[in-house]
């Protein structure tokens, strides 16, 4: 009995690196299609978002019938709990991913960064990528000083997002009404996914330390 537990155990942590290699590309696409105005790139994406649901769900229902059947307890619980809220994480990371190529799917044949933010985006996009590549290997290794680069990375999203704040109230900023909601949107999107892979890490840290890391953060 304890083989074929440790091999469910074993498919759960698979699912969660295949979801999470899914968010990446998903992510790396996204950020592609709103900076080159690629439509079809940004149909893949939303289209691709489907996967990610797919895998959720699977994930969650092999964890609920493994807390039904296996009764886990001490270790083994915290494992399947914390499973269950990481692919929710990630699950969340790919609606964000998806968000961003809708914008860029509604704004084509349009750019839907206004070229005073490009330079922002861009960097939005690189630090959110790492987030998500960082968020891959740190479930596949459980090593702490990746969850500690991913936090830096989150660090960095959230001082582009107020950059973006900044562009708006600044009295050069001269874009439309709309221009400004989707600055307003892209940055909430990209900050949002930093958070999710923050709290994917210190979900990893518990595993690992059996301690939570102190999380203010209001994940929704």
């Amino acid at each position: 009995m304890r083989e074929i537990f440790d091999a469910e155990l074993r498919q759960v942590g698979d699912d969660l690196a295949e979801m999470s290699r899914l968010v990446e590309s998903a992510i790396s696409r996204a950020g592609k299609a709103l900076l080159e105005a690629d439509l079809q790139l940004a149909q893949e994406v939303i289209a691709s978002d489907r996967t990610i649901d797919q895998i959720e769900a699977s994930l969650d229902e092999r964890c609920v019938h493994i807390l039904a059947q296996q009764a886990p307890v001490a270790t083994d619980l915290r494992v399947v709990v914390s499973a269950l809220r990481m692919s929710a994480s990630l699950e969340r990371m790919g609606d964000l991913a998806r968000h961003v190529a809708q914008v860029a799917r509604g704004r084509y044949p349009a750019h839907a960064v206004v070229p005073a933010a490009q330079d922002t985006f861009a960097a939005m996009n690189e630090a959110a990528v790492r987030v998500a590549q960082r968020t891959t290997e740190l479930l596949v290794t459980r090593d702490l000083e990746v969850a500690q680069a991913l936090e830096r990375d989150d660090d960095l999203l959230d001082e582009l997002h107020q950059e973006t704040f900044a562009k708006l109230l600044d009295p050069s900023w001269d874009g439309t009404v709309q221009e400004a909601i989707d600055v307003t949107l892209l940055g909430r999107y990209y900050e949002r996914f930093g958070d999710h892979g923050v709290s994917v890490a210190r979900r990893v840290t518990f595993l690992v330390t059996g301690d939570f890391p102190e999380d203010h953060l209001h994940l929704g």
